[in-house]
């Protein structure tokens, strides 16, 4: 039963987190296309409230969550779809941290790429998403 309940816990953080990691590539598309410091102080705001409230605390929660089920029931490390799962789950983090440094890059007012780009990226997400869960259900190998 205890590990039904990390594992329920363990999908909601994961949907929180990934909340974020949708939205705020998708703040980062409207910071670049806006043109006065109102707006762009908003943004900043938005994006700093973001990531260090929502999306940092999520994804420590989701990979503390995903060790903890991984203690509860080890035979999953011998699978090749938790490996494929894992490696995207590392990809994801260190997605989330370019997005931290993206954020600090705004903030300090040196964005360097334009909302097109955020546009791109703000796709990442998706792609790992449709993965893992296709993995995390068929378990393909």
């Amino acid at each position: 039963m205890l590990y039904l309940w990390v594992k329920a816990f363990h999908i909601i953080a994961m949907v929180c987190w990934f909340a974020g990691l949708f939205y705020l590539p998708r703040l980062f598309v409207y910071h670049a296309m806006s043109e006065d410091s109102t707006s762009k102080e908003r943004f900043c705001v938005m994006e700093r409230k973001l990531y260090r409230g929502i999306m940092t605390p999520s994804m420590i929660a989701t990979v503390g969550l995903g060790i903890w089920l991984l203690t509860l029931n080890p035979t999953l490390l011998s699978q090749g779809w938790m490996h494929a799962k894992l490696t995207l789950v590392l990809l994801l983090i260190g997605y989330h941290h370019m997005c931290g440094a993206m954020r600090k890059r705004f903030a300090a007012g040196e964005q360097r790429h334009s909302h097109v780009f955020y546009r791109w990226f703000n796709e990442a997400p998706v792609l790992a998403l449709l993965f893992i869960v296709i993995l995390v259900v068929v378990r393909p190998f």
